[in-house]
């Protein structure tokens, strides 16, 4: 076997410890926004919408660098794997400088199309916050490209420990800034941009060690067209659906920006509590992309198919407990942010709603589509995520929340729809065998 079982968990552990530490931080950043008052917490959580849209484009990127490096390990081709770590890198920077420019530039009219007319006191501090932010797309498009490339090598315990960094970086921050200098929006957001450079400057530093499995060669940084072209054939499919997810995430955001301040504050909130019930997930999806990656590197259909249900059952344990936590502790959770009694209402009902589903449905819907992506099965996992995002996750939220009032509530409800079609397609996909010739073990 590729992976042994303390392979397995030397590669698991430190992802779930880093996706932890980054929602800690998260909702960090909101409980010590949330002393500035709900107009801070709604303009951020705005922002942040966007920012997850843009983050999710870096990240996809990340995972195609990461598939085609895993699979060049797996076939024992590491002067190959060193070739497309470097091509990553460069692609993730001339990308993520073009996106910060423009981010800067046109923000206010990015939020006034996507958010349309909200407060303004909350479009202030969303364009404080918008800016301070976009600073840091590049420094983080580097982070996470060098950190998909050690998970690919199997060491997530490097990455884990400079995340370790980077987020207290971040809290001495937020709490200096916030408490000390009496900052609003930018006191989040400075020490966001702080960490994450410091963070890129550490990786891509550990990188260039020759030592590594996987590390920079030579000075050129001449496009290698073969290589950008293998990491694009996954980045791309895989950049489209999760940009479309996010954005269609921003459109419900909007539909929700209609019902007032309270709604949007609590659907901010509900998001960041959310996240804590997802933190398996999304460690056992960039674990499912080294692990299937290199299994398909190896040619070997067998390990394929026995980690990627071995992985998902893990995810569907751990989601188990850690939701169910989170609903019994929620009442205790909610107490740490300022918010008014309806506020706090609203927040735990959407909770109660995403938590314990997510519990049924989210390892299928979210982690088992990397199994697809690692075997290089990408178009169908963007098509239907596209589909699904904007027949369900969108229209159904204009219906329920909207046209049938029922608000927030609505909008999570189409959510739940959303998952519900994705599982049963992922599944079926994944039984039916199709994605076998797209990984190379059949004939097309």
């Amino acid at each position: 076997m590729l992976f042994s079982k303390s392979s397995l968990k030397k590669l698991i552990v430190p992802l779930i410890i880093e996706q932890v530490l980054a929602v800690t931080v998260g909702m960090a950043d909101v409980v010590m926004v949330s002393t500035v008052g709900e107009a801070a917490i709604s303009g951020v959580s705005l922002v942040d919408m966007i920012n997850n849209l843009i983050i999710a484009v870096f990240a996809a990127l990340a995972t195609g660098g990461a598939v085609v490096t895993a699979q060049f390990i797996g076939a024992k081709r590491k002067d190959k794997a060193c070739r497309s770590a470097k091509q990553l890198l460069l692609i993730a920077l001339t990308i993520s400088t073009v996106v910060m420019i423009l981010s800067i530039l046109f923000r206010k009219t990015i939020l006034s199309v996507l958010f349309g007319s909200i407060e303004e006191d909350v479009m202030s501090n969303a364009s404080t916050y918008f800016i301070v932010t976009a600073l840091s797309f590049p420094f983080l498009a580097i982070y996470n490209s060098s950190a998909a490339l050690f998970r690919a090598m199997g060491n997530s315990k490097l990455s884990m420990k400079v995340s370790i960094l980077m987020n207290i970086i971040n809290i001495a921050g937020n709490a200096i800034f916030i408490y000390g200098c009496k900052m609003g929006v930018e006191g989040v957001a400075i020490p966001s941009l702080l960490s994450r450079s410091v963070a890129a400057g550490i990786m891509f530093f550990l990188l260039c060690n020759k030592k590594n499995e996987v590390h920079l060669v030579g000075r050129s940084i001449r496009p290698d067209w073969y290589m950008i072209k293998r990491i694009l054939y996954i980045g791309i499919p895989s950049g489209i659906e999760s940009g479309l997810f996010q954005f269609g995430r921003v459109i419900v955001v909007s539909i929700i920006a209609r019902f007032g301040t309270i709604q949007i504050a609590a659907n901010g909130v509900a998001n960041t509590i959310d996240s804590m019930g997802c933190i398996a997930g999304q460690a056992m999806s960039l674990a499912m992309i080294t692990v299937v990656g290199q299994c398909v590197g190896a040619h070997d259909e067998k390990q394929v198919k026995y980690y990627t249900k071995k992985i998902l059952k893990i995810t569907y344990a751990i989601t188990a407990v850690a939701n169910t936590c989170i609903l019994l502790a929620l009442p205790l959770i909610l107490q740490l942010f300022s918010l008014s009694p309806e506020t706090s209402k609203l927040a735990y009902i959407l909770i109660f709603i995403h938590n314990g589903m997510a519990i049924f449905l989210w390892p299928a819907s979210f982690t088992l589509p990397n199994a697809l992506r690692a075997c290089n099965d990408v178009k169908f996992a963007m098509i239907l995520s596209i589909f699904s995002m904007f027949a369900f996750r969108i229209l159904f939220s204009y219906i329920l929340g909207v046209w049938l009032g029922y608000g927030a509530l609505g909008v999570w409800m189409a959510m739940v729809m959303d998952w519900i079609f994705r599982v049963c397609f992922f599944v079926w996909r994944f039984a039916s065998g199709k994605w076998r010739a797209k990984a190379g073990f059949v004939d097309a």
